[in-house]
């Protein structure tokens, strides 16, 4: 059967709204933390019609040039400004680092808050976009920008032990290299949820020592 493009998104958006809709996300109760936010931005492909290969995600490595994480893989986020949703946090940190303005209408769905080493309560936004032409990267805060398809995290994690912690290290291949938490348990529970419908828990998952501070 053939369908046209606008059907076939439409197709694509309502079943990752489906899956995050069964998914119960467990929030972090830390007010001692700063808070902030990710966004797993879906763009389609125009390649096939499943998920995994009709949607990629935007991926960046942070600009060699900043002060903390430098050279790291990321996802587009930041810190929540005072009185700011973390929501409207997570659209205004794309528009910033990759000049991508998503309205309200674009939020899909929330995930599980992330607890990192260095003082934050992470929680990962997916947000809809669709169909993007040439994104223009901040070049203070991003390094390289990638799309890439669903299908290159629909992939199973190597875990980690070292001797700092009792939880162990995830590792999320890619680039023939691994993306280490909170990118890689975010990146390893949207899979989980998204691509498979299973609801995988990632807080518990360790960094590298490196990402610490």
């Amino acid at each position: 059967m053939c369908i046209d493009g606008t059907s076939a998104e439409s197709d694509l958006r309502a079943a990752v709204v489906e899956q995050l809709a069964g998914f119960e996300r467990i929030a972090a109760d830390r007010p001692d933390l700063k808070a902030a936010a990710v966004t797993i931005t879906l763009v389609t492909t125009g390649e096939g019609d499943g998920l995994a290969d009709g949607l990629a995600f935007l991926l960046t490595r942070r600009a060699a040039t900043l002060r903390g994480h430098r050279g790291q893989w990321a996802l587009p986020g930041g810190r929540a400004d005072p009185g700011e949703t973390l929501v409207d946090a997570a659209r205004r940190e794309l528009g910033e680092e990759l000049g991508l303005h998503l309205g309200p209408e674009a939020v899909l769905g929330l995930l599980d808050d992330y607890v990192s080493r260095s003082g934050y309560v992470i929680t990962p936004v997916v947000l809809w976009a669709g169909r993007v032409d040439e994104l223009t990267p901040n070049p203070d805060e991003v390094g390289e920008l990638h799309r890439l398809p669903l299908r290159m995290i629909d992939v199973e994690p190597r875990f980690i032990t070292i001797p700092e912690s009792d939880a162990p290290v995830i590792q999320v291949p890619l680039f023939e290299r691994f993306v280490h938490a909170p990118t890689g348990a975010v990146l390893h529970q949207f899979r989980e949820v998204v691509l498979h419908g299973r609801p995988t828990r990632v807080a518990h998952l360790e960094q590298p020592v490196f990402a610490w501070r």
